[in-house]
């Protein structure tokens, strides 16, 4: 039975890191970071699938764009996205979704526990996405901080509540899928 659920896990795992892939074509350039719905996803992911398994999401959708794959926002791919400006922001996905699935998992999925998580996980984007961007670009920091970080909190707030409507959603599908009445996935 573990193994049939790992293989549930690992399926869902994969499916995350090709929704976060899709949350890059929708990308709106409006400087060196573009506005995207890939941290949505994250957020599902992590939320959806707890710290391991969003996270191995995550490593899977970073893999895929470090070989080559346009995954990336705006269908990019290759090390040079993955090392560019937007690479601090790229590897700070794989830290959100840990944190994010960690502090759901210690918090039994409480609602406003993991809200929490997901402001605290969006921070941690922002903190090793806006240094990165002023080491990448040679900005100062309030530079960074006014094209990494200012313009994108309204929307990132906005996708967290759109990610908590979708986990409240789909979690309780899930847990349908392996065995479990509907109904027990809501306790």
């Amino acid at each position: 039975m573990n193994n049939q659920l790992d293989l549930h896990k690992l399926v869902l795992a994969s499916l995350m890191a090709a929704l976060i892939a899709v949350g890059g074509y929708l990308a709106i350039p409006i400087g060196p970071v573009p506005i995207v719905l890939q941290n949505l996803f994250v957020l599902v992911a992590a939320l959806l699938l707890g710290s391991k398994w969003g996270s191995a999401g995550v490593a899977v959708y970073l893999l895929a764009g470090a070989c080559g794959l346009p995954v990336f926002a705006g269908g990019g791919g290759g090390l040079g996205h993955l090392f560019g400006p937007r690479g601090g922001y790229l590897f700070g996905f794989l830290a959100c979704a840990w944190v994010v699935g960690k502090i759901s998992e210690m918090s039994g999925r409480r609602p406003a526990a993991e809200i929490a998580a997901m402001l605290v996980g969006s921070l941690v984007v922002y903190a090793i996405g806006v240094p990165w961007l002023k080491m990448v670009l040679g900005l100062s920091f309030g530079k960074a901080l006014a094209v990494g970080m200012y313009p994108f909190v309204i929307g990132d707030l906005l996708k967290i509540v759109a990610a908590y409507a979708i986990v409240k959603s789909v979690r309780p599908l899930l847990h349908g899928v392996r065995g479990q009445k509907p109904v027990e996935a809501l306790k």
